[in-house]
């Protein structure tokens, strides 16, 4: 046991350019902030893992500076000589010592597995019980604003085989407008694509009443969010009447939260992401609840770098169902990777590596570069 001891847990804050600035109900991004984490073991083997959030504290209680501080002073020092090889002890050992911190658990259980996965031989997928494909479908989300230049963006995606279903994040505007620019882009797209919405929590229930009644009649997919997260009577009264299916995304902030939403009947979908769950194994215990309930389940995103989207891909594609795809585009919102080699996108769908770990491997230099000083 003693050779796969845990000798050094480093992170490093990178800041990374996107292609466009990118619009949430509560927040624009100009860029991506990663927190990258690397557990070193005494065979010489090293895990790397992401820990990513959105829009800073304007989304979740964790931001990039809390994340480095925590696994630094808090959850590092407690897995130092502690076996690399046994994921659970050491995830056992910190929920124990640490209340919530869910993105740095997810960041530190992605690491551990990359590194066990390298010791072993086997893909990540593999040490999760094994893949049931090798690739995942992936939205885009459209978020320019403009009707426009969001239609032409989906027909491009469309053309280059790229993505088919899109994502629109609205709710920051007048609702009315808001409808008009969806209704505008499915009516142009057709049955040619999938269109969704990300309200993010911005309506209330008054709104939203209304609102999903004209998306759902218009032929749109699914409705993420509509209301906030702590009107949950207002949850279960918009899945009882909307045409569209609803999905919970802000409101799963834990494995308990899935199994209380599923329990009073709060939505029909459930978006997993390993950050909100506090690992890979982790979201697959919200998997498994969804699944008993009858809920379906969406591969969400944090809008991770490579490092991050592929460890929450390894999670996602040992799933039997993924009804509503994933939205596993982070990467291609970045211009510039920290990683040697890029994750694969082709055929609207993304590859999930065979090699050994997250199959992945840190690009020094660039690493170097982009790393905050």
């Amino acid at each position: 046991m003693s050779h796969s001891l845990i000798e050094s847990i480093q992170t490093v804050i990178v800041d990374l350019p996107t292609i466009r600035p990118h619009k949430l109900a509560m927040h624009t991004m100009q860029q991506q902030t990663l927190v990258i984490i690397r557990v070193r073991c005494a065979d010489g083997i090293e895990g790397i893992g992401e820990a990513t959030t959105i829009g800073g504290l304007a989304y979740g209680n964790e931001s990039p500076e809390s994340i480095k501080t925590n696994i630094d002073s808090h959850l590092g020092p407690l897995l130092v000589g502690q076996d690399a090889a046994n994921i659970n002890a050491a995830m056992l050992r910190l929920d124990k010592a640490a209340k919530g911190n869910t993105f740095a658990k997810s960041g530190i259980e992605s690491a551990l597995l990359d590194a066990q996965g390298k010791r072993l031989g086997l893909p990540v997928s593999e040490l999760l019980g094994g893949r049931v494909g090798d690739s995942l479908e992936v939205a885009w989300t459209l978020a320019s604003g403009d009707t426009a230049k969001d239609i032409a963006e989906a027909e491009r995606m469309l053309d280059i085989r790229r993505h088919r279903i899109f994502k629109l994040k609205i709710g920051a505007g007048e609702v009315n407008a808001d409808l008009k620019h969806v209704i505008a882009i499915k009516q142009a797209l057709g049955e040619r694509a999938s269109v969704r919405v990300d309200v993010n929590q911005a309506w209330d229930e008054s709104v939203a009443l209304r609102a999903c009644r004209i998306l759902g009649d218009n032929g749109i997919d699914l409705i993420e969010q509509p209301i906030s997260r702590i009107n949950r009577g207002g949850q279960v009264r918009l899945n009882q009447r909307s045409p569209a299916p609803i999905m919970a995304d802000e409101s799963i902030e834990s494995v308990e939260d899935a199994f209380s939403l599923a329990a009073d009947g709060a939505a029909s979908i459930f978006a997993l992401k390993i950050a909100k769950n506090g690992g890979p194994r982790a979201v697959l215990r919200t998997a498994q609840i969804a699944e008993a309930a009858g809920i379906a389940l969406y591969g969400g995103t944090m809008l991770e770098g490579a490092i991050g989207t592929l460890a929450s891909a390894h999670a996602f594609v040992t799933l039997n169902k993924l009804t509503w795809g994933t939205e596993l585009f982070g990467p291609l919102l970045l211009t510039e990777e920290i990683v040697t080699e890029a994750p694969v996108y082709c055929d609207f769908q993304l590859e999930v590596p065979r090699t050994p770990g997250l199959g992945l491997t840190l690009d020094e230099e660039r690493l170097a570069f982009f790393a905050r000083t």
